[in-house]
Formats: structure tokens, sequence, C-alpha cells
């Protein structure tokens, strides 16, 4: 299914999409609904071109007339009967506002009209391609109605009638069939063709109106193809019944050619008129005077005929202004080409013999447009003047009509015209730093020498099994884990150094008086330091191991210390210590300390002062408890 929306605005023209919506308005503020019907609908789904537009409103359309003048419209003619406006708008646009009615025939060629719904008003019309509508109401925009399967008709390139007895109700539906054929090169289905012989044989067509003659005679000089259309008629032998002193060879051919030829030259360079006026004196030139005015009688929209006695004088009225010298530059003479009415350049590019003219027409076809073609684009998007900016299309246009009036040959001259067009620079962008979010973590040296406090293999002071409990707590904050320290009294104490964070580490602490110190890690966590008589047993945090005099060991629970190792506080417990004594090391990157029975001890380790403590550890066999 086509989408309909995006048919009536790319396929209308600008000046019929404001003729639109100048009516849609109209029926807006009547409260009223609207829709476009027969022929536009039929030719926007086969993509033939958009001649006129018919329009129908849900009331009585003659009483619209004030309104659309009041729009910008100029009503042409009215049909009473069929509560039908024929009125031309602003761009050439020939649009028919109607009502939606219900008909029905008590004598052939007689019908009798009633306000009815749209759906009625498509049921009543001729053939099924041209009952089809589409909503201009809001909420509902583009929305088709087809209720006779139109759309496979059209496919099908076929007219159907829509009621059996069409021919028979109303007789000038043989002719418009004949006229369509002739224009769209469709077929009749099968059906169609077997009741319009019948009508012509019958000789349905003698009841025809004297409205409905007038108006497919009309519609005959509003045809793209004129000439083809009337001898197509001319086969079927309709003509005789519309205007029995026309035909095709009353018509001048050549002129009609070299019309058309003019017409598509305009319509290149942007100039689209109705050629109808002018059609019809090259249609009627071999006709006699009596016979033409009887045919311009015959039409049923007399505004048509006032506008084909007018093109003569608007046409010498123009030429005048454009061989003035208000139009000698050929920017001024462009101007004045596309704001001129279109069928006044249509019938003075067709017919003049003015030399200066004529060659003026030629370079607008020619010459004239190849200046847009210097237009430079590439220095303009250098001077930061790009689509987009106000005025843009308007400054390309000046450019274009100093170029074809010859000016700005040089790039000096170029770029000292578009200077001040040519918008400021924009500041420089601003590069904001982002804040990183430095994660802060615990300085780890690149180096930490394992410390082992042993008799046999290291020299220092010595220390009790409290003092090197507390100096480890103080200057040996565990990593991630847990640290072994073995001590005991009288013998060598080992203190091991901060071991990977992966596995925890347990601190031992074998002695005779077996004693149990909680040692915090470098985290969160505190190391633990466990005592043993003989076998390692189970980390306990938060308890001190003390001896008691009888030598069995007894607990007593001290809550654990975090210290954070600075430096001030390192010297503090150097100082306390009293004596440093540098620790060689006996095994590959350790450090070893010294641990005395004298309960003096010192240790260091990376590069760390020795610790003393402030308690000494009980001598051997002492039943003095550790304070």
């Amino acid at each position: 299914m086509a989408d309909y929306i995006y048919l009536l605005e790319s396929r209308l023209s600008q000046a019929q999409q404001r003729a639109i919506q100048a009516v849609r308005e109209i029926a807006r503020t009547k409260g009223l609904t609207i829709f476009l019907v027969g022929g536009a609908v039929r030719d926007l789904t086969s993509g033939s071109p958009v001649r006129d537009l018919d329009v129908v409103v849900q009331g009585n359309a003659l009483k619209l007339r004030k309104d659309i003048e009041k729009a910008g419209g100029t009503v042409t003619g009215e049909n009473e009967a069929g509560q039908a406006l024929f009125a031309r708008f602003p761009g050439s646009v020939r649009i028919e506002v109607g009502s939606t009615l219900s008909v029905h025939y008590p004598k052939p060629g007689k019908p009798v009209v009633h306000a009815a719904t749209i759906l009625d008003d498509l049921r009543r019309r001729d053939f099924t391609a041209n009952a089809m509508a589409l909503s201009l109401n809001e909420g509902s925009y583009g929305l088709l109605m087809d209720p006779l399967n139109g759309v496979a008709d059209i496919e099908n390139r076929e007219l159907r009638l829509v009621s059996n007895y069409g021919f028979i109700e109303d007789p000038v539906r043989m002719i418009r069939a004949a006229r369509y054929s002739a224009r769209l090169g469709w077929q009749m289905e099968e059906k169609t063709k077997a009741r319009y012989e019948t009508g012509k044989a019958e000789g349905y067509i003698s009841v025809l109106s004297s409205f409905h003659r007038g108006y497919e005679t009309e519609e005959i000089v509003h045809e793209e193809d004129p000439l083809r259309v009337m001898r197509g008629l001319e086969q079927e032998g309709w003509m005789k019944v519309l205007a029995p002193s026309w035909g095709s060879t009353k018509a001048n051919v050549a002129e009609l050619e070299k019309l058309r030829e003019t017409q598509m030259q305009l319509q290149m360079r942007g100039i689209t008129g109705d050629a109808s006026a002018a059609q019809f004196p090259l249609l009627t030139a071999k006709m006699p005077p009596k016979d033409v005015s009887a045919l311009k009688k015959s039409f049923p929209r007399a505004g048509f005929v006032d506008e084909i006695e007018a093109l003569e004088g608007e046409a010498k009225k123009f030429a005048a202004e454009f061989s003035a010298k208000q139009a000698a530059t050929p920017s001024a003479a462009w101007k004045m080409l596309l704001s001129a009415r279109p069928e006044a350049v249509l019938w003075v590019a067709y017919s003049t013999k003015n030399p200066v003219l004529q060659t003026k027409f030629k370079s607008f076809y020619t010459d004239w447009p190849q200046a847009r073609q210097k237009i430079p684009y590439l220095q303009m998007q250098e001077m930061r003047i790009v689509p987009g900016i106000a005025g843009y299309d308007e400054l390309v246009e000046k450019v274009f009509f100093e170029l074809m009036d010859g000016k700005l040959g040089t790039v000096e001259e170029m770029k000292t015209f578009l200077e001040p067009y040519s918008p400021p620079a924009p500041p420089p962008p601003v590069h904001l730093r982002r804040a990183r979010a430095v994660k802060k973590e615990a300085k780890v040296p690149k180096s930490r020498k394992k410390v082992a406090l042993d008799g046999a293999a290291t020299k220092g002071l010595e220390l009790g099994a409290a003092d090197v409990a507390n100096a480890a707590t103080a200057i040996m904050p565990a990593k991630a884990g847990t640290e072994k320290i073995k001590v005991g009294v009288g013998a060598s104490v080992k203190v091991a150094a901060p071991v990977k964070a992966a596995a925890p580490v347990k601190a031992v602490v074998p002695m005779k008086a077996a004693a149990k110190t909680a040692i915090p890690t470098k985290k969160a966590s505190a190391a633990k330091v466990v005592t043993k008589k003989a076998a390692p047993a189970k980390p306990t945090a938060k308890k001190t191991v003390a001896a008691k005099p009888t030598g069995k060991p007894a607990e007593k629970k001290v809550a654990p210390k975090k210290v954070v190792v600075k430096a001030a506080l390192k010297k503090t417990l150097a100082k306390a210590v009293g004596k440093k004594a540098p620790a060689k090391s006996a095994a590959k990157g350790g450090a070893k300390a010294a641990v005395k029975s004298s309960g003096k001890t010192v240790a260091k380790s990376s590069g760390k002062p020795a610790v003393k403590s402030s308690k000494k550890a009980p001598a051997k066999g002492s039943a003095k408890k550790r304070r």
C-alpha cells in the first residue's frame, strides 16, 4: 500500500499543496469533513501527473464561494445541480470543490441528488479507479478509502464501471471512458467494454445534457496532449456529439508542437503554467470566428473563457516590461521571468518575433543557468558559510546573480563579497582534565628483608620474649596475612619477614613458659602469634599467654594493638632500645638479630631501627608474670 501522505507531499506541486491547505482551512473553520477524490487520487496512485484537484465536503459546497475568494482563489464557474464550484488558485491550480452526494436516476440522464456520506458518494461515481478518496482531515490525514477496490483496477490499467447500469443512467460516462483510454492508454474491462458497445449501438448518448456536453468539450482543451485525446474521441465518433464543427483537422499541429517545446523549456527552469488558454487558439486556428465564439459559450467555466481572451493583452504588457531597462541585466531579467504570470511568459516565449527577447529567452534556457556551476561552495565552506546558517539560501542566490552578471571574476573579489556573511570563528575547544581517582595504596618497600632472631646465626642486642613480640607489633606490620615468630627463653628467637599476601602465615612462639601474643597485620586483620609447648596449635586472636611460678603456662587476654608505622614512632622505639646493632644476613635476602638470655635483643630489617621493649621477659625458671 502506498504511503499517501508522502505522495501528497512529493507528487503535488507547492502551489497545489497551498491550494489544498487553503481549502482544508476553510472546511475546518466551517466544521466540515473534507476529502480528495476522483482523478487526483487515481493519478497519485498510478504515477500519472496530477493535472487538477477534486475535493468534496460533507455539506453544501456552493456556500463556500466567498470563503474561497477570501482564501485567494477565484471562482471560475459552478454546477448548481451537482453542488460544485470550479475555482483557480495562484500557481495555475485548477480545483473543483463539490459536495458528497448520493444519486439516483428516475430517467436516463436525469439525476436526482441527495446529501450523503463519503462512502455513498464514492459508490455513485463512474469507474472504480475514480471511486477512491483520501482524507484531508486532522487525525486521519492521508487515509485511503477504496470501497470498490479501485487500486486493483489501477494496477491492471483497466476501466471498470461502478454500476452495471452506469452507461444507461449517465451516458456521458461513455465519452469519459474514451477520453481516459486515449489519455492514459488503459483498456475497458471486458464487461464494461460490452456495455459500452451496447450503449453506442442503442444510442444512449442521445440524452446527454448540455452541461455535460460543454464540460467534456472544455476538458479536451485542458488535456496535456489535446490532439491525442481529440483523435481518440473522433475515432469513437464522440466529437460529432460534442462539437460537430470542431476536430483535429481544425488545429494548427505544427504550432501546437512548438508551444509544447517552449512549455518544456520553461518547466526545466522552474516556470510551470497552465497551457490550456494558450492551446485554445491553436486548436481552433482553422475554425470560423462564429464557431469559435459558440464553442466558448458552451464551456461551463466562464472564468476560463476570460483567461483565453485576456491572454493576448497580458502577453503584450509583459513583453514591454521584459524589453525595458529594468530587465537589462541577466539577473533582473531572470527575476522578472520567475515573478511574472506563467501563462503570459509562455505565450511571449512562444509567439515573440523580437530578436532581443528571443536572445534573452535563449540565454535563459542555456547560458544563464551555467552561472550556478561557478558558485564557490568550497571557498564558502572554508569561510564557515555552510548550509544551516541563517540566510544561506538567500546568499547562494545572491552569488548566483552576481556571477550571472559577470561579476566576482577573481578569488579576491569573491572573498571580499563573502566576508560580511562569514560567521565568526568558534572559540577553541576547552579540554577539561578529568580528575582521575587515584587509588591510594600502602607503599610496600621494594625489598623487605627477612628478620630472623637467632642467637646462633645473628649478632645483636638481647631482648626478652615479650619485647620481641612488642617490637614486631610496632615496626613489622604484616602485608596481607600473619607472620611466624619463634621465641624461646634462654634460646634463640626467629622473626620472619612478611610473606606474600596469597597465603596467610601464622606466628608461633614456643617457649618454656608458653605465651600467646597477637600481632596486627598491615591491613585490617591483625597477625596472630601463637605459643606452643611442642606441636603448633591453631591461632587464637586477642590472647596473651604468661608463665606461672610453677612453670605451667597461664593465659591472659590482651587486646590486639593496631599501630601505624611512622618515622617518628620508629625513632621513639629505637631510643627505647638504646642500642642499634646491624644484623648481617646469614641467609639469602634475610636479616638476623641475636637474642640473649639477659632479655636484650636488637632486630634490624630493611633498614628499620631496632626496638627495645619497655618490658623484659622473665628469666628461665622465674615465677614472675609479665606485666
